[in-house]
C-alpha cells in the first residue's frame, strides 16, 4: 500500500504492507495507507494490523481510520473490527495519543487492541507472528516474522544494523528490508536505519531467499538487479 521513508516519495503513501493468504494482515499503517486501502475495498477489510513502532510514518493512519469508522457506524454501516497488535506499553501510548487527538478510548472504539511480547509468537489471522526488538535510535521498535507454516515473510520495520535484523530474516522466503540511507555513516547515534549496502549484508547473512528493498527515498538510486518496493506492487511468496 505504501513504502515511503519518513517523508513521502512523490505520489506515495508511507509504510503499509498487506499480507494475503491465511487471512489479511496489514503491517504498519502510515499516512496515505488508508486512502489506498479504500481505493481497493471502499472500506478496509483487513482483519488484523501489526504496528512495529510509533513513529508517525508507521502508524499515523490509525487516526483517520477511527474517525471514518465512527462516521460510517453512525450511518448504520456494519464494519469489521480489526485486531491491532502494538508493541509493549502500546495501549498506554494509544490512550495518550487519544487524549491529545480526540478522546482517550478512541482507538478501543474501533479496534481490538492487544500488545505483543518480544520473542513470543502470537497468532494474527492464521499467521504465526514473532516480533524482535531492533535498534531504532532511542525508540522502541520491532521487526516482524510471519509464517503460515509453509512460507515465511520477514519485515525489518525501521532498524539500524545489528544481529537482530539478521536473525529476523534468517531463512525467510521474502525479506522486506528497509534501506533508507545513502551511507551508514550519515546516520545518528545510536543507529536507526540501514543503507542499501547494510541491507544487502543483512540479507546475505540471513540466508533469506529474496530481498525486497523498501523505505527508500526516491532521491537515492537503486541498482536494477534489486527488487524495489513501490505502491501497488504485488509479490507472490
Amino acid at each position: 500500500m505504501g513504502c515511503s521513508p519518513a517523508w513521502p516519495n512523490p505520489g506515495s503513501a508511507h509504510s503499509g504492507y498487506v499480507v494475503h493468504g491465511a487471512g489479511a494482515v496489514l503491517l504498519d499503517c502510515g499516512p496515505g495507507v488508508l486512502a489506498r486501502l479504500r481505493h481497493a475495498d471502499g472500506w478496509p477489510t483487513v482483519e488484523a494490523i501489526v504496528i512495529t513502532h510509533f513513529h508517525l510514518d508507521h502508524w499515523g493512519d490509525l487516526v483517520p481510520w477511527v474517525w471514518g469508522a465512527l462516521y460510517l457506524k453512525a450511518r448504520d454501516h456494519a464494519l469489521p473490527r480489526p485486531h491491532v497488535w502494538v508493541p509493549p506499553t502500546g495501549r498506554a501510548q494509544l490512550e495518550h495519543f487519544g487524549t491529545l487527538l480526540g478522546f482517550p478510548d478512541m482507538f478501543d472504539r474501533v479496534f481490538e487492541v492487544s500488545e505483543y511480547e518480544p520473542g513470543v509468537p502470537f497468532v494474527a489471522e492464521g499467521y504465526a507472528v514473532t516480533a524482535t526488538r531492533v535498534p531504532h535510535y532511542t525508540l522502541e521498535a520491532y521487526a516482524l516474522s510471519l509464517s503460515d507454516g509453509d512460507r515465511t515473510l520477514a519485515y525489518s520495520g525501521d532498524a539500524g544494523p545489528g544481529p537482530a535484523v539478521v536473525d529476523v530474516g534468517r531463512g525467510a522466503d521474502l525479506f522486506l528490508c528497509e534501506a533508507t540511507l545513502a551511507h551508514g555513516d550519515l546516520d545518528g547515534q545510536p543507529r536507526g536505519h540501514l543503507s542499501l549496502s547494510e541491507a544487502e549484508a543483512a540479507f546475505e547473512e540471513s540466508g533469506a531467499d529474496t530481498l525486497l528493498v523498501t523505505h527508500r527515498p526516491a532521491e537515492l538510486p537503486v541498482p536494477h538487479h534489486h527488487l524495489l518496493a513501490f505502491d501497488g506492487l504485488v509479490v507472490e511468496v
